[in-house]
């Protein structure tokens, strides 16, 4: 029997571009493969990777923030991802300890208030390139760092021959820290890549064959049995969280397809717990959202790559405008906003006429990354709660607003650090989007 609370462990690294997303997925899969009931969790907003992890074990990934997350949520959050399972995964964000300068809830975003807060061991995967014995130095000083998170081993990346395994395991031995494995140089693993990070997982060709032979590649070259045995439970006193948002409606249409993929899944989750229906709808399939829907959601995603076909979507266009003529709630997050919009001009300088329930027009041909924690407050009653509402969210787009238009502002946002970021997004009678992801409101 499984057990109630799966132990967990963390899957962490010095600085992005080191292996963990390769080693996370490559473990999902070989542990699932083995037979194990294994769950995954994301740290922090990306919302890419959780994709892939629930193509490899088969269940939901979750993600987890320290500072957009009150303790209660988060609790709650870490509690369901664990559930049922035999082992918990969770891949960090960035390196170990990388969060905001200045802390939210009750941690700076960094993977290491996770491990502090939860007690999941860490195995830190570092890449040997250009390097042996100092690998150990650098080793000590993530095991020492904080006195509240525990290193309990570390698994090796593009190792070049046994010889240069053997100079940096001798070396990390001496510290008393096991070495799980050593994943050898082997190019052609990689996933591939856009502007966001991985390509969708919905959009990756022979997505199962690829996981597949990445979890038998982790198991030739890391101990599973071993890494298995770290895991550590959480179980914490929980006091019944709220939802992380206030469904908008009780009969939600979503938007769901290759272009409007990037929905929290804790969001959607607690919108059901509060006893709201989700309806989903393709608008690349040029479907309408239900008739009956009481509320509209386009979340964020990759319009500007489907942005002919959606320019060509009648009947997606006109049932968003009778949903729109008849009072529902509207709503739309970073792509989503684009496409509530009157024009998206793409990459190529291209321009689609969108929707035109919003008047901001937006482009993708001048690339700007705007990126971080936000901090939001509303500025009118909507579905999501009344004026003065008080959100936490994040921001990640290399879109820019071109024209803002008539509308008048839906929210103001204040970066991690303070940095006041004046008004954003537009709302226009039941119709509301801006560029920000919603995490949870601020409790």
């Amino acid at each position: 029997m499984p057990n109630a609370v799966a132990p967990g462990l963390i899957i962490a690294s010095p600085a992005s571009g080191s292996g963990k997303t390769t080693l996370t997925l490559g473990l999902l899969a070989a542990f699932r493969a083995r037979g194990l009931d294994v769950r995954a969790a994301k740290s922090g907003p990306d919302y890419i990777d959780p994709a892939f992890h629930a193509a490899a074990c088969g269940h939901p990934s979750l993600n987890l923030d320290s500072w957009a997350m009150a303790p209660a949520l988060f609790d709650a959050l870490a509690n369901h991802a664990a559930a049922g399972g035999q082992l918990l995964i969770c891949e960090a964000l960035m390196g170990l300890f990388d969060g905001v300068a200045r802390a939210g809830a009750w941690g700076n975003g960094a993977t290491s208030d996770i491990a502090a807060r939860t007690g999941w061991p860490v195995v830190l995967v570092v890449d040997g390139r250009g390097a042996s014995q100092s690998v150990a130095a650098l080793v000590k000083g993530f095991a020492t760092y904080r006195d509240d998170v525990r290193l309990a081993g570390v698994v090796l990346n593009n190792i070049a021959s046994p010889r240069h395994r053997g100079l940096i395991e001798g070396a990390i031995d001496a510290l008393g820290i096991p070495v799980l494995g050593a994943l050898p140089r082997t190019p052609g693993l990689a996933l591939p890549e856009r502007h966001l990070g991985l390509v969708q997982a919905s959009e990756t060709d022979a997505l199962a064959e690829r996981l597949a032979a990445l979890g038998t590649w982790v198991a030739d070259h890391v101990d599973l049995d071993r890494l298995a045995a770290l895991a550590a439970p959480y179980v914490p006193g929980l006091s019944g969280a709220a939802p992380a948002l206030p469904p908008p409606g009780q009969r939600i249409a979503l938007a769901s397809d290759a272009a409007f993929s990037f929905v929290y899944p804790h969001v959607v989750a607690g919108w059901r717990a509060a006893g709201a229906e989700i309806l989903p709808f393709s608008p690349l399939a040029d479907q309408a959202p239900d008739a009956g829907a009481d509320a509209v959601v386009l979340p964020g995603g990759y319009p500007e790559l489907h942005a002919g076909r959606l320019a060509a979507a009648r009947t997606f266009k006109a049932g968003m405008a009778a949903r729109a003529i008849q009072g529902a709630a509207v709503f739309g997050e970073c792509g989503g906003y684009m496409t509530l919009g009157e024009m998206l001009v793409d990459a190529e300088g291209q321009a689609h006429e969108m929707l035109g329930l919003l008047s901001v027009r937006t482009s993708f041909a001048k690339r700007k990354l705007h990126l971080g924690y936000r901090r939001i407050t509303t500025l009118a009653d909507m579905a999501l709660g009344p004026a003065g509402s008080r959100f936490r969210g994040h921001e990640f787009h290399y879109a820019s607003v071109t024209t803002a238009g008539s509308d008048v502002p839906l929210l103001t946002a204040e970066a991690a650090d303070g940095t006041d970021l004046g008004p954003l997004g537009s709302r226009r009678g039941t119709v509301a989007g801006s560029f920000l992801h919603l995490i949870a409101r601020e409790t």
